[in-house]
This record gives C-alpha cells, structure tokens and sequence, in this order.
C-alpha cells in the first residue's frame, strides 16, 4: 500500500463566485480545485443536471477512485455492475479500475460534489467536454486524450438499460 503525500502548504478556498463555470442547463460544471492547486492530493468540480440529464458516461479511472456526495436531488450512478439511486446527502465512493457512470435519476435534478483522488489535473478535460458540446470538436477526440487524464471509456449494458 502507498500512501499519497500531497505537497501543498496553504489552504485551498474557492469561492462559489470565482469558480469557473462550464455548460448550461441541463448540465453546467464549477471547477473548484485541480490537482495542481492541493499538491495531487484530489480534484473536485459540482455538476449540476437539471430533469434527468446524463452526467459522465460509462468509464473508469486506472489510478484513482471517484467520490460522489449528493448535495441535492437524485442521482443514478453506475459502479461496477449495479446501479445505485443515490439521494441528498448519500455518497458513493468507487475504486480506481471499477467502471462508472452518474446521471440525474429520470425526472429529477441532481447537485453532485465530485472528487477524485488521488488527483488528476481535470480542468482541461471539462473544457474539452464543453468543446465538444458546442460542436468545436468530435466526440471521437476524447479517445486520444484517455491517458491524460486517467479516463478510459467503455460501455454498459446495465447501465444503458437503467438510462432507457
């Protein structure tokens, strides 16, 4: 077992105001803090979705675990094999090389804090989501950057059963 000795010597505050925003409704993401900012220790953003909006499709992370607190609404979330409805105030922590996915639950909003450890620099890969979205890149584009940042996709059929 390693222990993860992040190098950072003040602390990390960001306010709700300065954090910057990526998306709209369905789906907007703050980006509170990379990894650079807490020394490898984590990265964490708050994704919003609005009306049973998908989140992050199926995927996992070779080298660090994914936490989900539910700070409002309802959530469905892949881990492994089962899908889990996670409501305000529940969290659901998954291991490094176990897939998943998260998503508003149908018919509901979903306020989710997300944090990974240890970190990855993340910031750049939402804006490439954000690129995406608006048409400026090809979806494909994300296969060639999986490495960067630890993101590796697949597919689910658990999980597109429980999305249909």
């Amino acid at each position: 077992m390693s222990l993860i000795v992040p190098e950072f010597d003040e602390s990390v505050v960001v306010r709700s105001a300065e954090a910057e925003v990526l998306g709209r409704a369905p789906t907007t993401v703050r980006l509170l803090a990379d990894s650079s900012a807490t020394g490898g220790a984590l990265s964490t953003q708050r994704v919003t979705l609005a009306d049973g909006a998908n989140g992050a499709n199926p995927h996992r992370h070779a080298n660090s675990a994914e936490l989900f607190y539910l700070l409002d609404g309802s959530a469905q979330l892949l881990s492994g094999e089962q899908v889990v409805t996670a409501e305000r105030g529940d969290l659901v922590v998954v291991p490094p090389g176990v897939p998943h996915a998260f998503a508003a639950a149908p018919g509901e909003a979903a306020d989710i804090l997300i944090v990974i450890t240890p970190g990855v620099e993340r910031f750049e890969y939402f804006r490439h989501l954000e690129r995406i979205a608006y048409g400026k890149v090809p979806p494909e584009s994300l296969l060639e950057v999986q490495e960067i940042y630890d993101t590796y996709f697949l597919q689910s059929k658990v999980w597109e059963e429980a999305r249909t």
